[in-house]
C-alpha cells in the first residue's frame, strides 16, 4: 500500500478546499488530523484529513495544510473552528499531537515519511504491507 500525504498549500485558502474533499469523500475519510509545532517561535498547525485506501491500487491520501494556522491552543481561530465542525458533521473528532516542525528535516518528504511513520506507531493508518 501507498501512503502519501498530498499538500494543498499552507492553509489559508486552501483550508476550504481540505474541507471540501473531506465532505465529498465522507465515506473514505478515516481521521481529521491537526499537527501542532513550533516555527520560528510561532505555535501554528497543520490540518490533515486521511482518507481509507482506493479499492484499486491500494494507494491511501493524506490531505495536509502545512503549518500555516495558528495554533488553537494558544490562538483560537475561525479556520480550526470551520476544520472541527467539519469534523463533528461527520461523527468525528479531530485528532491532535504535537510533532517537530517541517523545518526540523532536509526536505519535505522527509517530513511527510516522519509523520506517516507516527500514525503508523499510533495505528491511525495501517502499517506496510
Amino acid at each position: 500500500m501507498i501512503q502519501r500525504f498530498i499538500e494543498l498549500g499552507e492553509g489559508y485558502s486552501d483550508l476550504y478546499e481540505l474541507i471540501e474533499l473531506a465532505r465529498y469523500n465522507e465515506p473514505r475519510v478515516l481521521h481529521f488530523m491537526a499537527f501542532h509545532t513550533v516555527v520560528k517561535e510561532r505555535p501554528v498547525t497543520s490540518l490533515a484529513i486521511v482518507l481509507k485506501p482506493a479499492e484499486e491500487g491500494k494507494f491511501q491520501p493524506l490531505y495536509i495544510c502545512r503549518e500555516g494556522i495558528p495554533d488553537p491552543n494558544h490562538l483560537p481561530n475561525k479556520r480550526f473552528q470551520l476544520f472541527e465542525q467539519a469534523a463533528e458533521a461527520q461523527g468525528r473528532k479531530v485528532i491532535q499531537m504535537d510533532v517537530k516542525p517541517s523545518s526540523a528535516f532536509a526536505e519535505n518528504q522527509l517530513y511527510y515519511q516522519h509523520l506517516i511513520a507516527i500514525l503508523r506507531l499510533n495505528h491511525y493508518i495501517p502499517p506496510l504491507q
